[in-house]
C-alpha cells in the first residue's frame, strides 16, 4: 500500500514511523513533512492546509490510503475534498471535525446529551462578558476563543483583571482572529488531567492507552502554557474503574450523540478529561490525534496501525480485536531555548544517526529540516524522545539518558517530566 500523511510535525512522525512497522504499507508519503519524517517517507512541499493543493498531490501519488493528521485540515474540509476525489482517508469529515473547531459546538452537544463538562455561558460582546465574570466573581475561571487558536485560545484567569484582559484581547482585539469573536465562559474544574486518544469509525468507539501531559514549560508546572514538554502513559490516575466510567458517560455517548446530529465521527477523537470530585467530565474534545500524546500512546499499540485504519474507513472497527503492549512510554520534548515567546532556528543538532535517531529510544522530529546531510533546528518544540519499558521508572530513565546523547545550541527540556505519575503511583 501507498500512504500519504498530511502535516509535518512530531505526531505526524509517530503516526509515520508505527505505519512503517506495517508488511503492508510498501511507500509513505508526507505533505509537508520535516527533517526526521524525510528518513522514513518521501516528502513533498505542500502546506497541510492548502487542499487544491494536496489533492493534487494525492492524484499524482495515487495513494491507497490518506491519513489527515493536524486540526487546520480537517477543520478546513481535507477528507471531504479527498473522499469526493475516491480517496480513502482517515479522519473526520469537516461537519464532524466541528467537535474541535467550534468549542461552542461541543459545549452545546454535551449539554444536549447530558455528557459530563462543566457549566459555561458563551458570549459576542466583551461588554456582557466582563459583567458575567465580575457577577460571577469565582476564580480561577476560564476564557477560550470558539475557534482553533494553535493551541493557544484557553486562558485561565486568575483574577478579574487578568480575565477583562482576555476578553478584550479575544473579542475586541481580534487576537485569534475569527476564531475569538465567539468565546466561552466556563467553571473551573480540578483534579488530575487524562487525555484519552480513541478510534472509531462512528459507530464503535475503542480507547487507547491513556496518557499525562506536562503543558507548562518550566519544571515544577511552572512558566508559560505550551503545545507540551512531554507525557508519560499509561495515566496512573486513569483506573479501570474510571475508564469504564468514562466508556458508559463520555465516549460512547458522544459517538452517539455525532451520529443523531448527522455528522458521524470517524478518525481518532481525543478526549481531554478532568478527574473531579463529582466524577470525569470533559474539558475538550480534539478531532485528531494529540501532540506530545502520540508519541507515547502510539509505540504501546501492537496491532497493525494500517489494519485499524482500514477498518476505521471500511465502517468494521467492531470485528477487529486492539491489542496494546503491557508496558509504559515516557516522552521529554527538545525544545528551542525561549521558547514558547521567541527562539532562534537552524541550530546544528549533534549525536542522532543517519535516520534521525538514537539508541535504545524512538526519536521523533517535531521542528526540524535536514540540509547538506545534518538536521537543524525548525521549531519551538524539535524532537521527542520516547523510550518504553516494563515500568514507567525505567522507561524515563531511559528516555532521559537517550534524550542527553543529543545536543543543540540552547537546547531546553523539563527536567521533571512523569514525576507527577510516579508519586500518584506511589500514593
Amino acid at each position: 500500500m501507498k500512504i500519504l500523511i498530511v502535516g509535518g510535525g512530531g505526531r505526524e512522525h509517530a503516526i509515520i514511523m508505527k505505519l512503517a512497522e506495517s508488511p503492508k504499507a510498501t511507500e509513505l508519503y508526507c505533505a509537508p513533512g520535516n527533517g526526521g519524517i524525510s528518513r522514513y517517507a518521501k516528502c513533498f512541499d505542500v502546506k497541510a492546509t492548502d487542499i487544491p493543493g494536496m489533492v493534487e498531490l494525492a492524484k499524482q501519488l495515487q495513494p491507497d490510503l490518506v491519513v489527515v493528521a493536524p486540526d487546520d485540515p480537517l477543520v478546513l474540509g481535507m477528507v471531504d475534498a479527498m473522499q469526493a476525489e475516491g480517496f480513502k482517508t482517515f479522519g473526520p469529515k469537516a461537519n464532524a471535525a466541528i467537535i474541535e473547531g467550534s468549542k461552542i459546538f461541543s459545549k452545546e452537544l454535551m449539554k444536549k446529551y447530558q455528557i459530563p463538562t462543566g457549566a459555561y455561558e458563551v458570549f459576542t460582546d466583551s461588554e456582557s462578558a466582563i459583567a458575567y465574570i465580575k457577577n460571577q466573581n469565582s476564580y480561577p475561571t476560564v476564557i477560550k476563543a470558539d475557534g482553533l487558536a494553535l493551541g493557544k485560545g484557553v486562558i485561565l484567569a486568575q483574577n478579574e483583571e487578568e480575565a477583562i484582559s482576555a476578553i478584550r484581547e479575544m473579542i475586541d482585539d481580534k487576537k485569534f482572529g475569527e476564531s475569538s469573536s465567539r468565546i466561552v465562559i466556563e467553571e473551573f474544574l480540578t483534579g488530575p488531567e487524562v487525555s484519552v486518544l480513541s478510534f472509531t469509525d462512528g459507530k464503535t468507539v475503542i480507547p487507547m492507552i491513556s496518557s499525562m501531559d506536562h503543558k507548562r514549560a518550566l519544571d515544577n508546572d511552572e512558566g508559560l502554557n505550551t503545545g507540551g514538554m512531554g507525557t508519560v502513559a499509561p495515566n496512573p490516575y486513569y483506573t479501570e474503574e474510571i475508564a469504564q466510567e468514562c466508556m458508559t458517560k463520555i465516549f460512547q455517548p458522544t459517538i452517539e450523540a455525532m451520529q443523531k446530529e448527522g455528522r458521524p465521527f470517524t478518525g481518532c477523537l481525543y478526549f481531554g478529561l478532568m478527574l473531579t470530585e463529582n466524577g470525569a467530565k470533559v474539558i475538550e474534545y480534539n478531532c485528531r490525534f494529540g501532540d506530545p500524546e502520540t508519541q507515547v500512546v502510539l509505540p504501546l499499540l501492537d496491532t497493525d496501525l494500517v489494519d485499524i485504519m482500514l477498518a476505521v474507513y471500511d465502517g468494521t472497527l467492531a470485528e477487529l480485536l486492539v491489542n496494546w503492549k503491557k508496558e509504559n512510554a515516557a516522552c521529554v520534548v527538545l525544545a528551542s531555548g525561549g521558547y514558547p515567546v521567541k527562539y532562534e532556528s537552524g541550530k546544528v543538532i549533534s549525536g542522532l544517526d543517519e535516520k534521525g535517531q538514537v539508541s535504545n529510544a524512538f526519536v521523533y522530529h517535531a521542528g526540524t529540516k535536514f540540509e547538506e546531510n545534518q538536521f537543524l533546528t525548525a521549531g519551538g518544540r524539535v524532537l521527542g524522545v520516547t523510550a518504553t519499558a516494563d515500568t514507567l521508572e525505567q522507561a524515563l530513565a531511559q528516555a532521559y539518558q537517550s534524550a542527553e546523547q543529543i545536543t543543540f545550541d540552547k537546547i531546553h527540556y523539563r527536567h521533571d517530566i512523569g514525576q507527577r505519575a510516579l508519586r500518584a503511583k506511589q500514593g
